[in-house]
C-alpha cells in the first residue's frame, strides 16, 4: 500500500512507480470514480479517438485517391483475411 500525503493546496504527488503501474505518462489524463464509503476508484483515462483523428491519420501519405468500391473492396478483404 502507498501512502500519499495531500498538500496545504489540496494536491497530492503520485510516485513513479505508481504512475508506471496505472500506465499513466507525463500529460495524460486520470479518472476517479467516488465510491461508497469514502473510497474512491484510479485508472489511466484512455482517450476516445474521434473520426476525425482517424481521417487525419492517414492525411499527405499517399497521391491516390481511392473510390468508394476500392474502399469497400478493401475493407472486405480485410475482414476476410487477406491483403
Amino acid at each position: 500500500m502507498t501512502t500519499l500525503t495531500v498538500t496545504e493546496r489540496g494536491q497530492v504527488t503520485f510516485r513513479k512507480d505508481v504512475l508506471q503501474h496505472l500506465g499513466i505518462r507525463p500529460g495524460d489524463k486520470i479518472e476517479l470514480d467516488l465510491l461508497p464509503d469514502g473510497r474512491g476508484m484510479l485508472k489511466a483515462a484512455r482517450p476516445l479517438g474521434t473520426i476525425d483523428g482517424f481521417v487525419g491519420l492517414l492525411a499527405g501519405r499517399t497521391r491516390k485517391v481511392a473510390t468508394i468500391e476500392e474502399i469497400n473492396e478493401a475493407t472486405a478483404q480485410g475482414w476476410a483475411g487477406k491483403e
